[in-house]
């Protein structure tokens, strides 16, 4: 978990308007269900003070499991969500981009601005299931850590944006 709290990100929303927002990126191989989950996760449950995306080095259609663990569990509708190759953010800038798997991170790509990198190692929920029925509890697990861990890296970057309080004439 470590690792994502680490990220350097502009300061969050401040209630003023036009205020930037951290711009985090997750990687994994297909885009079909950990970083799908993870992007939706860090959007949602940082009230929009995210702006997250994902991608995939190998995209596949999103996994019917994704869209049914978030929906049901975790109140996050997937439906109608592309996967996307990493090519397409290949020119823009984050402040933090999170690999999820080993092979995505063996070849990720440098990004502009060298954003802070994590790596989250996460098994993949659909290999080794050929039935829906049976990954399903896969998918359940891989939802439950991706939620404790955006939670430990949106605590992170709240803290960060948090104003550093300046010493009373009495501490001085």
């Amino acid at each position: 978990l470590h690792p994502g709290l680490h990220l350097t990100s502009p300061p969050l929303d401040t209630g003023q308007p036009g205020a930037p927002r951290a711009r985090v990126l997750f990687l994994c191989t297909g885009n079909s269900a950990r970083s799908q989950m993870a992007e939706a996760l860090a959007s949602v449950r940082s009230g929009g003070l995210v702006e997250a995306q994902s991608a995939g080095s190998h995209p596949k259609p999103l996994h019917p499991n994704a869209v049914r663990v978030m929906r049901d569990e975790h109140g996050i509708d997937l439906a109608g969500r592309d996967s996307k190759h990493l090519s397409v953010f290949a020119a823009e800038r984050f402040d933090g981009v999170i690999t999820l798997c080993d092979r995505v991170r063996e070849i990720c790509p440098a990004f502009p601005g060298q954003p802070e990198t994590a790596h989250w190692s996460m098994p993949d929920p659909a290999a080794g299931h050929a039935d829906a029925d049976k990954s399903y509890p896969a998918f359940q697990e891989a939802a439950a850590e991706l939620e404790t861990r955006i939670g430990f890296l949106l605590a992170g970057l709240v803290h960060r944006a948090e104003p550093t309080p300046t010493p009373s004439k009495e501490q001085s």
